[in-house]
Order: C-alpha cells, then structure tokens, then sequence
C-alpha cells in the first residue's frame, strides 16, 4: 500500500496531482486547509478489509485510544467550563472569597467562547475542504458520464468551450439541439440558437436622439466611442442639432480631449457637475436634438460614483445610458461592470475593442444573461469608420472564428461540469 500527502493551492490542482502520480485508482483518505492552500492524502491500492478484522491493529488501536481520549478532555472543558482548580483562581485573585466568583466566571466563560469559536472555524475549514473535494468528484463523474452516454453532446460541449461561452449558458443550447442525431446539423442549428439568444436595440440610438449617456469602467473605450458617435451623427445631420457633454473631471486630460472635439466637429461642449440635477446642467443645449454624455469611469466604493449613478438616473431628463463593455475584458470585470452601473437603468451595451479580442464568449455570454441589447460594435481606432450597427449572425460567425485552436482538456472540461454542479446545488439551497 502506497500512501502520499499533495499540498496544492486548491482542491483542483490537488486532485490533478493525485491522478497524475497515483492514477485513476488511488483513494482520497483525508483533507485539511493548511496555510497556502489545502492537503491531501491519497492511497493506492488501499485494502478493502471487513468490518471487524480478525487480527487487531496495534498501532491504530492505540492512536484511537489516544484520539477518544483528546476527545473526551475537550467534551469536559467545554461542558464544564466554571469548574477551574484552585490554583487558577489564586492567579485570577489572591483571596479565595466569594467576591472573586464573578471574576472567575466570565474570565472562564471567554475561554470556553473562544474555544468553541476555534472549534467552529476548524469545523467550517475542513467541511469547505470537505465540499470543494466532493465537488471535484462529482465533476469528474459527470463528464465521464456525458462522454459514454451521450458523446455527440460531449463533443458539441467541447466545441462550445472553445468558443469561450460560460457553462450555463452552453447548457441551455444543448438542450435544444438534443433531440438532432447528425452532428453537423446540431452545431448549425446550435449556432443558429446562440445568434437568436443575443438581443440588439430595435432602432439606431442616434436616430431616436435624447440624451445619450456613455458608462463603464475607465479603459473601456467610453471617450473613443462617443467621439465616433459624435462624428456619425454629424456626417449624417450636421453639427447644428448636437451638443456633447462630460462628468469626467477626474482623468487628466478628460475635458480637454472633449473640447478639442467640438472644435473639430464644430460643436458645443459643456461640462457636468455630478452633484447638481443632469437636468439644470444641460439647460445651455437643452434644445439640441441629441446629447452625447461622457463619463468617469469610477471605482465601485467612490462617492463620486455615487452621485454620478444619481444624477444619470435624473427623470427630469430620461437619459439613455449605455454601458460600454471591452471585449477584451474578462468575465468577472465584465459582471462587476454591469452591476455597477445597473443601478442608473441600463438602455443597452456598446461592445469596444472587437479587433483586440481573443474571445468573444465571456462578453456575449454578459450581454445574454443580462439580456442587455447591443447598440454598437467598435473594433478599431478609426473615427468613425469603425462603427458598426450589430448584427447577430455576424457576431457569431467572428466568435467562431476567434475560437481557440486546441481543444479543452479532459481536466478542463470536469472543472465545468464542477461549476455546473456548484451553480446549480447554490440555487436549489
């Protein structure tokens, strides 16, 4: 019998690390937190032995005695908490009367709260080991299960993972696929599905004109964007019917970039103060059949962002606000996004930076669970040629040729089905 301890940063990369060294066949025998990560215990080749052994085990005998009797002194202390010798009330108080007593009982009192606190906190560690590991497993299992019951649907799952979409919402897909036996016919159908799932506004937002608002992390392309905006109306409409407008006086530069141009285009450019109402600020244009507003891009706790958030929600003015979104973002930036700004009532999304972007799945996969409409795609430098009004297939064929090139591994793919299991146990809790 083989047995061998694995510390790992998590759960994961532990079990990888046990398959790769022991195999398929080793078994799991403990798991505990230690500091930088987690540690297993693994055997291979572990004797399946009955019940009641016919030849005792010396050893583990005396380790259990020794385990039942820790154990048995721990119950007492607890149970027993206001029972302490004499000599640790001398040390508490010298005089052994009665006007010591309430000393000694909250004094004990806190050490019994303490213990019980250290013991809860171990209890939790090792349960969270406990469920991480369980979740690993069950993982592995149902994507080995997927791939022998059903392995037309283990490669579509495959090829969806290329393209980068979150497991949930591949889930969904291949649910209507599921009844196609021909493979190709599936994945046709399958993209056909993903292309249907994504929303894009019904009308060109700058035809319908209003305020227009431009949100989003900083980096995300809000100042570039608007200045193709800008530049499309202008071409289209003139300059005579536009205003721009900016809250960003935070980033250096900001209002300086604006107001270059309105000298280009040749139109007004005012400057927003967050803290008063949107609708007196833009009294000076309020006659202008479309207002383009720029904004800061502000970390989440920042009291600025607060008010900013207000002043956009301002119904005096019934601004449209438009969250711009990188494509080269990843999918926890892309959801801390669109929960921050949620809250200042979201029209749709612009997606930017479509020409810099290895994947297209994690920003798709946001604006289909949110069911954000897309308003715009940028994908380029130039103003304002590059925008364009979006069109689903189109964004789907550029997904599919972004795909990865190789295909998910095997350890990769039981990770998903972890999350899957994961989502799906948090919800029905």
């Amino acid at each position: 019998m083989q047995v061998k301890r694995f510390f790992a940063a998590d759960m994961r990369i532990a079990m990888k690390m046990i398959r790769d060294e022991l195999g398929a066949d080793a078994v799991i025998t403990g798991n505990r937190r230690v500091a930088g990560g987690v540690e297993l215990t693994a055997v291979l080749d572990y004797p399946m032995e009955a019940v009641a052994p016919k030849q005792p085990n010396p050893a583990l005998e005396a380790e259990l005695r020794k385990t039942q009797t820790r154990i048995a002194n721990a119950h007492a202390e607890l149970s027993a908490p206001h029972t302490e010798p004499a000599r640790d009330r001398q040390l508490l108080d010298e005089k052994p009367a009665a006007s010591a007593k309430p000393a000694v009982a909250p004094a004990a009192a806190m050490a019994a709260s303490a213990l019980d606190s250290r013991a809860v906190e171990a209890m939790q560690s090792e349960l969270q080991g406990l469920r991480e590991l369980i979740e690993v497993q069950l993982g592995s299992l149902a994507w080995g299960h997927e791939q022998n019951r059903r392995p037309q649907q283990a490669g579509l799952w495959r090829r969806l993972q290329r393209l980068g979409l979150p497991a949930d919402l591949s889930r969904g897909l291949l649910e209507k696929v599921a009844a196609i036996s021909d493979q190709r016919q599936a994945w046709r159908m399958l993209l056909a599905h993903l292309a249907q799932s994504i929303k894009v506004t019904k009308h060109e937002p700058l035809e319908e004109g209003g305020v227009i608002a431009l949100v989003g992390p900083a980096g995300a392309g809000k100042t570039t964007t608007l200045a193709k905006l800008a530049a499309r109306h202008v071409l289209k409409h003139g300059a005579q019917s536009i205003a721009l407008a900016s809250m960003d006086n935070y980033r250096i530069g900001a209002q300086e970039q604006l107001k270059t141009l309105g000298r280009i285009l040749n139109v007004p450019v005012i400057q927003i103060d967050p803290s008063q109402p949107l609708s007196k600020s833009l009294e000076p244009v309020a006659r202008k059949r479309l207002i383009l507003l720029d904004t800061a891009g502000l970390p989440a706790g920042d009291p600025m962002m607060r008010l900013q958030l207000q002043a956009l929600a301002d119904r005096g003015v019934r601004s449209k606000n438009y969250l711009v979104l990188a494509a080269t973002s990843q999918s926890q930036v892309l959801k801390a996004a669109w929960h921050h700004y949620r809250p200042c009532g979201l029209a749709g999304c612009i997606l930017t930076k479509l020409d810099e972007a290895g994947t297209l799945g994690d920003v798709l996969g946001l604006t289909i669970s949110q069911h954000l409409p897309i308003a715009y795609l940028a994908d380029g430098p130039r103003i304002p040629e590059d925008l364009q009004l979006p069109r689903t297939h189109q964004l789907v064929s550029r997904a599919v040729s972004l795909q990865s090139e190789e295909s998910p591994s095997e350890e990769t793919m039981a990770d998903m089905f972890s999350g899957l299991y994961n989502g799906s146990s948090r919800r029905a809790g």
